[in-house]
């Protein structure tokens, strides 16, 4: 065992001088850029293991960051989302008001457009359940000193008149439901007719004679025989005028959108208007609140006196077959 020690000693040296000599030469020997060779080799080697661990501290640390970052993401994620949410809510209550402010507008314009005759503002509330029925709920009623028979119109052009008047509402009947009816006549020609619900959405014009010109687009007026409606108001434009046997199929696309209507206004005959102002007097229901509007004259155009026919049940006899000029 110690020869084989011995003999192991100057390999060992001499394994020792080479590796000295080798390093001597590659410290003095340089390579590009006056690069020495040690120099290359320590960086050869060391390389390696500083690329493996940049590599595995930049995973660690960007999984780490990523974490914490993508939970930071989702609350902010979700503070933006609510902010947007109540934005949006914001945004609608504000088009809304702004929609309320406009048709407001139009209303108190129109009704400085006509002093002479008093109104009554009012709300849509609801409408009829059945289809077959057109008619609309508002929020006055005989606490409001409405009364059955009386207009309801918008800046637009006629809606319809009140059928029936509960303490604090009362219902509309529709210029398109089949049971209602109101006097008409040509605004060109002058031409006199009634205007009927047919129960679709557009109503009918009867009672024009077939030598009558009649045109598409052509404005129909209220000519105030129904005593309900006041004459020269907007009911709508014909849409469809067709021969017919007697008279001519005219249909009427009304002025007014039925459809879609939230403020209208309720036309008060001058007796309802006094009883308003006595009431008022008398310490009851204010005639100065917003809604009633009060007049210095009588309107001559509304009658005081109860309708004695409905348009709809008038005969075609009552209706005029011709034109007046």
């Amino acid at each position: 065992m110690l020869d084989n020690t011995l003999r192991q000693r100057p390999l060992a040296l001499l394994a020792a001088l080479v590796l000295a000599q080798v390093l001597l030469l590659a410290f003095q020997i340089k390579r590009d850029h006056d690069v020495r060779l040690i120099r290359y080799w320590t960086t050869a080697a060391i390389m390696p293991f500083e690329r493996s661990g940049t590599w595995g501290f930049s995973k660690t640390g960007g999984i780490w960051s990523n974490y914490i970052g993508l939970r930071g993401t989702h609350a902010e994620n979700a503070r933006l989302q609510a902010e947007v949410d109540q934005l949006r809510l914001r945004n609608r209550d504000l088009e809304g008001q702004a929609g309320e402010a406009q048709r407001l507008s139009l209303l108190l314009n129109f009704h400085e457009a006509h002093p002479e005759t008093p109104m009554l503002a009012a709300q849509v509330i609801g409408a009829s359940a059945d289809p077959a029925s057109h008619t609309l709920f508002l929020n006055r009623g005989d606490r409001d000193h409405v009364r059955r028979n009386q207009a309801v119109i918008t800046p637009d052009g006629i809606v319809g008149k009140i059928v029936e008047v509960f303490p604090a509402t009362s219902q509309v009947l529709l210029i398109n439901d089949k049971d209602s009816g109101a006097g008409a006549l040509l605004a060109d020609t002058r031409t006199h007719g009634v205007v009927k619900g047919s129960g679709d959405p557009d109503p009918r014009l009867d009672y024009v004679v077939n030598d009558e010109p009649v045109h598409p687009g052509e404005m129909i007026l209220t000519s105030g025989e129904d005593r309900i409606f006041p004459k020269d108001l907007l009911i709508g434009t014909v849409s469809i005028a067709n021969q017919g046997n007697p008279f001519q199929v005219i249909h009427v696309r009304p002025a007014a959108r039925l459809d879609r209507l939230e403020d209208v206004l309720i036309l008060l005959t001058p007796q309802e208007l006094k009883k308003a102002n006595e009431s008022a007097d008398a310490g009851g229901a204010d005639a100065n609140s917003p809604g009633i509007v009060q007049k210095e004259t009588a309107p001559t155009a509304v009658s005081s006196k109860p309708p004695s026919a409905s348009p709809a049940t008038q005969s075609p006899a009552a209706a005029p077959t011709a034109p007046k000029n």
